[in-house]
């Protein structure tokens, strides 16, 4: 595993832990608050330490996002989508309503781009806002690609 595709992971482990509460996250997994701390320590002796898949599922099963799964689905180049607070059902306003809805968030990513930038670089909450509306497009082009479907349908 390289180190790029580790220190992803690490990253992504400590936002799972972080999600969950250290005491909520030692008390689901059974693991002491130094122990879940080694799985995403960025120290060298740490390197070859990964959160165990069981631990993983009990606690993304607590979090409000399955921050693991999200970034093992990235290294191999899948997208996932999810949110809880949507049916799996097409959107009543069509497939107009969508593409208006990818025109308006398009835009936000773009001025949200363009502010960013301005100083030629973009800091850790500018690309933050920025992975905001990438994901916000991504759901509006699951809308998008369910209501298709259920166009094409019939």
């Amino acid at each position: 595993m390289t180190d790029k595709v580790g220190s992803y992971l690490k990253k992504h482990t400590e936002a799972l832990v972080k999600d969950v509460g250290f005491a909520a996250a030692c008390e689901l997994s059974g693991k002491s608050k130094a122990t879940l701390g080694r799985y995403f320590s960025d120290a060298s002796e740490h390197a070859d330490r990964f959160m165990p898949i069981d631990t993983v599922v009990a606690l993304e099963a607590a979090a409000g996002f399955p921050h693991v799964t999200t970034a093992l689905a990235d290294i191999r180049g899948v997208t996932l989508s999810h949110d809880p607070k949507r049916p799996n059902t097409p959107r009543s306003g069509g497939v107009n309503a969508d593409v208006i809805a990818l025109s308006q968030r398009f835009a936000m990513l773009m001025a949200e781009y363009h502010q960013s930038i301005e100083d030629g670089v973009i800091s850790v909450n500018e690309a933050k806002r920025l992975l905001r509306e990438t994901l916000e497009i991504q759901r509006v082009l699951i809308d998008m690609k369910m209501n298709l479907e259920a166009h094409a349908a019939g």
